[in-house]
């Protein structure tokens, strides 16, 4: 189609156009997008080759000195001159073997079995009861991993060691002096306090988060629930993985799999587009020249988001019951005794009633930052459309409309992934009723992050399949959130309405 033809079209045959190219392209997008992760596998694996490489140039090209650092950390540093580096180093080693011979070699012997010792009652000559300990493989995987952790940080240091000790080398050989300690001290506090301001808050990140994310992430690979595997358990490898998509040998968990997973995206999309394009709308009413007391209802809506929403959903569920509010406003115009469940009658009132209700606690955030970007529009556009005769219905499909699209595509996506994983708005409101039986620890309107807490806290605690869940989660809202910006303008077009 000829760009005049498409002019010609009706503003509802463009959208359709477009739409029919964007479907067109997906596939296409889908398969540039993993052809870029392929790229990026391949970048990973060619430059551990050339660490390697590098790894045996500096052994030939070193002197003894920095050879000996292949063995004892530090040692370069210290012949070269920079003792006080050479010292950590050194003493970075001399704990981590310290640490691994009382804690991490037993731990890191244990972690492919996960332990086999169980705890066991026996009975003494005189028939009293007594407690053999037994092991824990919950505790061994995870001080399994953390020996693994802590072995990975000593390697990086170890290759920094070697690094450092062929500098300071090629240093001393152009006659060159290594730095001193108030030099190094003086420079963190100006050139790299990047450096000294940013070191402590990624340590505690890899504490609290990197580390019991892996911890997680594993437990995807167990058969670790809340039974009879409550202290020994073993690795099985995909199975956690295969049980929600073998319509076969495990139907329950892959027929809920499938149906949240399609409610989950459904009620993403739905709690998105309605929140965004009603905000649009009212911000759209409440910015219209001519409008009065703009302020007043702009600061009402303020007054909504003030409510904690946690508050604001518990007491939309206690109206929507059949004994609530709605009900006894319903029976009084009616002059009946309706017994209406909203939230838990049926899977279909359910799932339209929470995506309503979702407007009522999402819809203020959109007008906030919708009025925000509506205000920084330049007027010169639409003073030019004025003059050249458009129509407010065109001066919004083409300035107002591709402006705020523009601005707000991360927004859209930041909203569409937190609403995946909208754990409040659904479990406040229903719990995921209605119920249903075919599911496995699920219900009709729970999506996957809310199983995924009824199988860790709930009465299956398989704690394995929702560990699976989780990593598929991010896997889904990743893939999701990568395709989607890398194909918008924001993305290919920074400077369109600069």
């Amino acid at each position: 189609m000829t760009y005049v033809e498409y002019k010609q079209l009706s503003p509802l045959q463009r959208f359709a156009h477009r739409f029919k190219n964007a479907m067109k392209n997906l596939p296409r997008a889908i398969g540039r997008f993993f052809k870029l992760i392929g790229r990026a596998i391949v970048r990973f694996f060619v430059g551990i080759g050339k660490g390697f490489k590098n790894y045996g140039t500096t052994f030939v090209k070193g002197d003894w000195a920095t050879k000996l650092s292949y063995v004892i950390f530090g040692f370069g540093d210290i012949h070269k001159g920079k003792i006080y580096k050479g010292v950590l180093y050194l003493l970075v080693e001399i704990l981590y073997f310290a640490f691994m011979i009382v804690f991490g070699f037993d731990k890191l012997y244990w972690l492919p079995t996960l332990g086999i010792h169980e705890r066991q009652v026996v009975y003494d000559d005189m028939g009293f009861p007594h407690e053999t300990p037994g092991q824990n493989s919950m505790l061994l995987l995870l001080y399994g991993t953390l020996t693994v952790v802590v072995t990975i940080v000593v390697f990086a240091v170890y290759i920094s060691n070697i690094k450092d000790a062929y500098r300071h080398q090629v240093m001393r050989e152009n006659g060159e002096k290594p730095t001193t300690l108030k030099q190094d001290a003086r420079d963190y506090l100006d050139g790299k306090y990047h450096i000294t301001l940013l070191s402590f808050p990624i340590l505690m990140i890899g504490v609290f988060n990197i580390l019991p994310l892996i911890f997680m992430i594993l437990i995807a690979f167990t058969n670790y629930d809340g039974g009879k595997h409550n202290v020994l358990f073993d690795w099985v490898g995909l199975d956690n993985f295969g049980n929600l998509f073998n319509v076969v040998n495990s139907a329950a968990k892959a027929k809920t799999f499938f149906g949240v997973a399609g409610w989950t995206l459904v009620w993403a999309i739905a709690a998105t587009f309605s929140n965004y394009i009603l905000g649009m709308i009212v911000a759209l009413m409440i910015n219209k020249k001519g409008i009065k007391l703009k302020s007043v209802f702009r600061t009402l809506f303020v007054i909504t988001i003030a409510v904690p929403q946690f508050v604001s959903l518990l007491l939309m569920s206690q109206m929507l019951t059949q004994e609530g509010a709605f009900n006894i406003l319903l029976g009084l115009i009616s002059g009946t005794n309706p017994k209406i469940d909203f939230l838990g009658g049926s899977a279909l009132s359910a799932r339209l009633t929470v995506i309503i209700i979702n407007c009522w606690v999402g819809i203020p955030y959109t007008i906030l930052s919708m009025s925000g970007i509506l205000m920084n529009i330049p007027e010169d556009l639409y003073e030019s459309a004025r003059i050249d005769g458009a129509s407010p219905f065109k001066t919004f499909t083409k300035i107002t409309l591709p402006y705020m699209i523009f601005v707000t595509t991360p927004q859209l996506i930041t909203q569409f992934v937190g609403n995946i994983n909208n754990f409040n708005v659904i479990f406040l409101l229903t719990g995921g009723r209605p119920s249903n039986p075919e599911y496995f620890g699920a219900g009709d309107t729970d999506i996957l992050v809310t199983w995924l807490y009824n199988l860790s806290m709930g009465d299956k605690k398989d704690y394995g399949l929702a560990s699976a869940i989780g990593i598929l989660v991010f896997i889904i809202c990743a893939t999701l959130s990568l395709i989607v910006y890398n194909n918008s303008k924001s993305m290919k077009d920074e400077e369109a309405f600069s």
